[in-house]
């Protein structure tokens, strides 16, 4: 699975680090920008051996490491050098397929860089679900539409991300008319808009919390509910 979006802020790397616990997957992240996934789960790529970084296991042809913490994903942090380091699409989309094999879980999720780039779209040709975050925003739709367009035969399923209490009705009507224009483009359930997730510090996953705060629940809730629109796709 891999999750895509052609415009940063749509809250990208937040569903595909809760997606990858739910899931049991293993987190690659694509995004080389320090906002990304590795920072997320709090892996600095500085402090770390170079062998580690996926660059190397890129440029090596070997399978990359993974670390593992309590409550976190599973991850393949990214690294500041893939940026120039970006292998052809097809051969990224031949890497992840060998990867997944070979670590035999029954997810990977991959975050991406956000707006493509080589390696993004190597991830999209390997999925067999592409996860794409929309906020309720002019700009995010036009470049919603403008990547349904791009992306036309993709395996899409589009979550409505950050959405308020009263969501605005002409943006929702755009949207399904987004959605219906592009071929009847499937989404998720919406997850709502958490003012506290941005600010929010703690590495853990929120769906790893047993049992769940009660400030939690509702957000709880709704990212499982994606959980099970991502399993059952197709």
């Amino acid at each position: 699975m891999t999750v895509y979006a052609g415009k940063g802020g749509v809250g990208k790397t937040t569903i595909s680090y809760e997606l990858a616990y739910n899931l049991g997957a293993v987190l690659v992240d694509l995004d080389w920008d320090a906002g990304g996934a590795s920072g997320m789960w709090g892996y600095n790529t500085r402090e770390r051996q170079p062998r580690r970084s996926l660059v190397d296991s890129l440029t090596a042809d070997r399978l990359p490491s993974i670390v593992s913490e309590e409550r976190r994903p599973d991850l393949v942090p990214s690294h500041p050098d893939l940026a120039v380091n970006q292998p052809e699409p097809a051969d990224m989309r031949d890497r992840l397929a060998k990867w997944a094999a070979e670590w035999g879980r029954p997810w990977v999720v991959v975050d991406t860089h956000p707006g493509g780039g080589a390696i993004a779209f190597g991830a999209l040709a390997a999925a067999a679900v592409v996860v794409m975050p929309v906020v309720l925003g002019m700009r995010e739709l036009d470049a919603l539409e403008g990547t349904l367009d791009e992306l036309k035969g993709y395996p899409i399923l589009v979550v409505p991300n950050k959405v308020p209490p009263s969501p605005p009705v002409p943006l929702v009507q755009r949207l399904e008319g987004i959605l219906a224009a592009a071929g009847s483009v499937p989404q998720s359930d919406v997850i709502s808009f958490y003012p506290w997730l941005a600010r929010r510090q703690l590495r853990v996953a929120l769906t790893s919390y047993d049992p769940i705060p009660n400030r939690l629940d509702r957000a709880v809730e709704e990212l499982r509910a994606v959980t099970t629109a991502v399993e059952s796709y197709g």
